[in-house]
């Protein structure tokens, strides 16, 4: 049975796919956009975050640390990444919450039967079970464990995926998915590499392949102040959608915000973004009113 690491199984969405939905987040990506609201899928591994402001310097983690990888002292970040070994015994320590642990080696099994638990939402909702990351296509044989067991329970698959991954993982996936939400982040690849890590040549050839195949796609673009809101590029992702015919007419625009910058701070990580002015509502309609005058339907994810 395939087994990967999740960092969160949250329930009641009604953001991430039709009714209300059950979120399951996987680590990894092979992206590493400069906005990115969940730094801590990004690597596909364990991590410890420490959040400095709900740190009271009581010194338990300390003790409890087998391998002297807390830093002691105030106004450093507390963890040595060179020493630490994901162990935890630093979190179930800490009464303040200043640390937690970003992930857990999880089977679909045991993933599923958590998921299992909100099938009455899902039946009177319309609602289902959504993978999101991170990358969850970066994972096809457990997804494909826990999708077929959903399948036999009547519970309905959504998939969030960047698109950067094999065709062979879509190829593994499409029987038992329902739905996939799939990113367009810029149709220029240089630019898309500038800001992502990585050209859009694979991401566009897979969204071509989805749509050839009969699945059912909706494409949402994280809508980015001066990276893709430009109308060259919303025209030219338009034309892209258009060319790939009836099923490649959905977009959604999921607005920038920055929600997950106090992530960055407790992974130590940069945030590129944190002087990005947030769009006004008037700009976010004038993209949206440009989308449906190019013939794409559109909407604005809330």
């Amino acid at each position: 049975m395939e087994k990967t690491i999740i960092t969160n199984i949250q329930g009641y969405s009604i953001h991430d796919g039709p009714g209300i939905r059950t979120v399951v987040f996987f680590k990894g990506c092979p992206l590493r956009c400069k906005w990115c609201s969940n730094p801590e899928n990004l690597k596909p591994s364990i991590q410890v975050g420490f959040m400095e402001k709900l740190c009271r310097q009581c010194g338990r983690c300390l003790k409890a640390c087998p391998h002297n990888a807390i830093i002691p002292g105030q106004g450093v970040y507390r963890i040595n990444q060179d020493k630490c070994t994901f162990c935890g015994l630093c979190v179930q320590s800490c009464y303040y919450g200043s640390l937690v642990l970003y992930g857990e080696e999880m089977t679909s099994a045991e993933v599923y039967d958590k998921v299992r638990l909100d099938k009455m939402f899902f039946d009177s909702s319309g609602g289902g079970v959504t993978v999101s990351g991170g990358e969850p296509l970066l994972y096809p044989l457990f997804l494909y464990e826990l999708f077929s067991k959903c399948r036999e329970e009547g519970i309905s698959t959504c998939i969030e995926t960047c698109g950067q991954v094999s065709r062979q993982a879509f190829e593994t996936i499409l029987p038992v998915a329902d739905l996939f939400y799939f990113d367009l982040k810029h149709m220029d690849s240089e630019i898309h590499e500038e800001y992502t890590g990585l050209p859009n040549h694979n991401i566009l050839d897979n969204a071509r392949f989805l749509v050839e195949q009969n699945a059912e796609v909706l494409f949402r673009m994280p809508l980015i102040p001066g990276v893709n809101d430009s109308r060259k590029n919303i025209e030219e992702t338009a034309a892209f959608m258009k060319s790939l015919g009836p099923g490649g007419m959905n977009i959604q625009l999921m607005p920038f915000h920055r929600l997950g910058q106090s992530k960055y701070d407790a992974l130590n990580m940069k945030y590129e973004f944190e002087n990005v002015e947030i769009m006004e509502p008037s700009e976010i309609e004038a993209v949206k009113e440009l989308f449906l005058s190019l013939g794409v339907n559109c909407t604005i994810s809330k």
